[in-house]
């Protein structure tokens, strides 16, 4: 049985909801619904691109600390209150996972807070 190693990225909402940016368990990085804040700052755009470009250097950060990266990807899931937001998203999309080419999912749904345009949740080969 292998161990789990938890990840955090310092939001203190992981602390107050129970939750982890990623669990590395067993083959596999687990990277929960990742939203465009800048954790250094906490501060969000109010532009769905640059949030989509942020959620994926949040996600790439906890990748590397699980010893993944972006290009281990197997499965990708968007979540965005407006389906019109996700088609200026393409390039982002593309230029992070063109070449890994994940099994992917996008979803049309709320999030926590209205400044979030879009939450990206990930799960990658360890």
């Amino acid at each position: 049985m292998s161990e789990r190693q938890l990840i955090s990225s310092g939001s203190e909402f992981e602390q107050r909801i129970g939750y982890s940016r990623a669990v590395v368990d067993g083959d596999y990085v687990f990277v929960s619904g990742t939203t465009g804040y800048d954790y250094r700052t906490m501060h969000i755009s109010s532009d769905v691109v640059e949030q989509a470009e942020q959620c994926f250097r949040n996600i790439e950060a906890a990748l590397a600390e699980a010893g993944s990266g972006i290009e281990r990807i197997v499965r990708v899931t968007y979540i965005l209150p407006d389906r019109a937001d996700f088609e200026p998203c393409w390039p982002v999309l593309a230029r992070w996972l063109g070449n890994v080419r994940p099994a992917a999912t996008m979803l049309v749904a709320g999030l926590m807070d209205e400044a979030m345009k879009i939450e990206i949740q990930v799960t990658a080969r360890a």
